[in-house]
């Protein structure tokens, strides 16, 4: 196992890791990593976001941080550069939707500069503290253009969403895979397309390997990331099963007690205080 004092690398996953339960970051967890900033740690986001909404996010930590966004589909540098970009075709996102939908179940189509959505879900909005990135309310029988970052499901009860991902799977291309961000979201994303093959280009380009970086996720869309980097850590609020399928890995604080930071502040920067 990678020992913690060669790692050079951060990665990050936001909502239910880096966020509270406000989603937002804490004053603490802003400290903490300003002090990677200015120990020279190279610093990644890796959200299923869209990067509208995360760059609206990760500037209030007022320190350059390269952004992976819709779980790998888009990549920007620390000067907001698009430095890797991937659509879902009109016509495969048309086919993943060509399946009986309960109305109950909000539908988005991530675009680049807005959402469309079968239903206004007052939930994901709460999701944003300012709306950088707004919901547009379509129907998607008179749609035309179906193309997309990402194609994004929501219902609380998740047997619904794992029903839909059945259909949609024996009935889509098999060029789609699909993560459940929670249990409650569901997302369908183009098989090349995941948070950790991003990361890979991102470390690339910077010159560091992922044995180098550490990194910290509480969903399903955090696995290959968790699993392929040299020290993963799991949020101690995520899903049982998640535990159960990376039962290797350590558990950390929730993101309710600062998990990220308080492990970054003991293990990476040899810090005596951490917050309760």
């Amino acid at each position: 196992m990678t020992k913690l004092k060669n790692i050079k690398v951060v990665v990050t996953d936001l909502d239910g890791t880096l966020l509270n339960p406000q989603h937002r970051i804490s004053d603490y967890t802003k400290s903490i990593f300003q002090e990677l900033h200015h120990q020279n740690y190279l610093i990644i986001v890796a959200t299923g976001r869209h990067h509208l909404d995360a760059m609206a996010i990760i500037e209030t930590l007022e320190i350059p941080v390269y952004l992976v966004s819709s779980n790998g589909a888009r990549i920007h540098s620390p000067e907001r550069e698009e430095l890797f970009a991937f659509d879902l075709k009109s016509d495969v996102v048309k086919a993943a939707l060509d399946v009986e939908i309960d109305p109950e179940i909000t539908v988005v189509l991530f675009k680049e500069n807005v959402w469309q959505t079968n239903r206004i879900n007052e939930r994901l909005n709460a999701f944003q503290a300012e709306l950088k990135y707004r919901p547009e309310l379509v129907d998607y029988k008179t749609l035309e253009d179906f193309a997309a970052i990402k194609i994004f499901f929501s219902h609380e009860n998740h047997e619904k969403l794992v029903a839909l991902k059945e259909a949609i799977l024996a009935n889509s291309s098999s060029d789609l895979h699909h993560a459940f961000s929670l249990p409650t979201c569901l997302e369908f994303m183009d098989k090349s397309v995941d948070k950790a093959v991003a990361i890979q280009r991102v470390l690339e380009k910077e010159g560091f390997s992922l044995e180098e970086a550490v990194s910290f996720g509480d969903g399903f869309n955090d696995v290959q990331m968790l699993s392929e980097t040299g020290k993963g850590l799991i949020m101690g609020n995520a899903p049982a099963l998640l535990k159960e399928t990376l039962p290797d890995l350590e558990v950390i604080k929730t993101n309710a007690e600062d998990g990220v930071a308080n492990y970054i502040a003991s293990k990476i920067l040899n810090k005596e205080f951490v917050m309760d």
